[in-house]
């Protein structure tokens, strides 16, 4: 379906997925009395997943629960961010540049990823960047001691229990020891920020030591990213998508309906890439992406850009590796600027829409902030209404709008 940018552009649920869910929805409980006893509590468990004692004291060594971890927990602020400044933030000249360079010293590694797995290094340098700047910062915190701390605390304790016992795993089996296993407060490790569990099912040993080591070994941590990729349908020799340029009066309500659509049959409709190139292959499916409506930039992107978002289930998270990917190559900023004076909506100023919407005769009902189908609905009558196109974007320039 066409996709047009809410205000929580940078909200997303990635690779990650059930933690992502836990962050958002978890209630922490409160700790065991007796730190001693869960961690007692734990070693059944542990040794039935094939953990050894050894590995399991070694990683428990010193623990004790983090407050901190805790207190972010309870920090989930409302993010409110336009696609606009998720990218602007994420992909700059500098990290381009910084990919390039990586694209040199890796080119041996890259090219192997590739003949095994068909991911374009560009595409793996730039999820590299987006994790963690090309390994500048991996997250300095214990995982175990960090899951252990989520778990003790009944914080989404089924999932990070079964997190934490699978990185207990991962030490037993001798890829890392427990001082090296760091990575987020949330238990995301190593150079592209696998969880235990994927770690588990997509980290591969790369260079042949007989550990999978995706915090100290960067071909162990590029060759697992191509792996993840593949495995979630990676098309060998495919883009991402294309920026496209949309034809005056462009129907948005068919778009709509149209969903997913061959490429040729976008260009039916007048869409045309900005480079001023043919597609290459008509019968590819693509869907319409407006992350900034009808007065920004706008793409079709194909299969690969859904791969992407098996990393990270963010449109704005897939838009900034295929473009960072593209400057890493070489190529230059988007062609159509973004609107001038954007601004994302909080859920405070959501609700304030809704009611000059409701005042303007265009009826969402009681406003809560929460964009729902009426509310959407609404924003298309007042669009048509108001001559402007169509798209059902909403943000402040909108509500600057209904403000006159």
């Amino acid at each position: 379906m066409i996709r047009f940018a809410a205000s929580l552009a940078g909200r997303s649920f990635t690779r990650r997925a059930a933690l992502s869910l836990a962050l958002v929805l978890g209630l922490a409980g409160p700790a065991l009395a007796n730190s001693d006893d869960f961690v007692r509590g734990l070693w059944p468990d542990a040794a039935a997943n094939g953990v050894s004692r050894a590995a399991f004291d070694a990683s428990f060594a010193g623990y004790a629960p983090d407050n901190k971890i805790m207190e972010l927990t309870r920090k989930q602020p409302e993010f409110s961010q336009t696609v606009q400044q998720y990218i602007d933030k994420r992909v700059t000249a500098a990290q381009a540049n910084k990919g390039q360079g990586m694209a040199q010293e890796w080119r041996q590694t890259l090219q192997r990823a590739k003949e095994r797995f068909g991911v374009q290094p560009e595409i793996v340098l730039a999820i590299w960047g987006m994790e963690t700047n090309f390994g500048g910062f991996m997250g300095g915190t214990n995982t175990i001691h960090a899951l252990a701390t989520l778990t003790e605390n009944n914080y989404r304790a089924d999932f990070f229990r079964k997190e934490l016992i699978t990185a207990l795993r991962i030490v037993s089996d001798g890829h890392v020891t427990p001082p090296n296993m760091v990575g987020s407060w949330a238990g995301a490790m190593g150079h592209t920020q696998f969880m235990p569990s994927s770690f588990q099912r997509y980290a591969i040993d790369f260079n042949g030591d007989g550990r999978k080591d995706i915090w100290n070994t960067i071909p162990d941590a590029l060759g697992s990213t191509a792996n993840y990729l593949n495995a979630f349908g990676w098309r060998p020799g495919e883009t991402w998508g294309y920026e496209v340029k949309l034809p005056r009066g462009f129907n948005f309500a068919a778009a709509r309906q149209m969903e997913k659509a061959p490429l040729s049959q976008w260009q039916q409709m007048g869409v045309t890439r900005v480079s001023g190139r043919a597609f290459p292959r008509g019968g590819d499916m693509a869907r319409l992406y407006a992350p900034a409506g009808a007065s920004g930039p706008t793409f079709l992107v194909l299969p690969n850009f859904d791969v992407i978002k098996r990393y990270n289930n963010s449109d704005s998270y897939a838009l900034a590796v295929g473009h960072l990917a593209d400057r890493i190559l070489g190529g230059g900023s988007f062609a159509t600027p973004w609107p001038s004076g954007d601004f994302a909506l909080s859920k405070a100023q959501r609700s304030e829409l809704q009611g000059l919407l409701n005042r303007a005769g265009y009826n969402v009902g009681t406003p809560d902030g929460v964009v729902g189908p009426k509310t959407r609905a609404a924003v298309l009558s007042f669009q048509a209404s108001a001559g402007l196109p169509a798209d059902g974007y909403i943000s402040g320039l909108l509500l600057d709008r209904l403000k006159r």
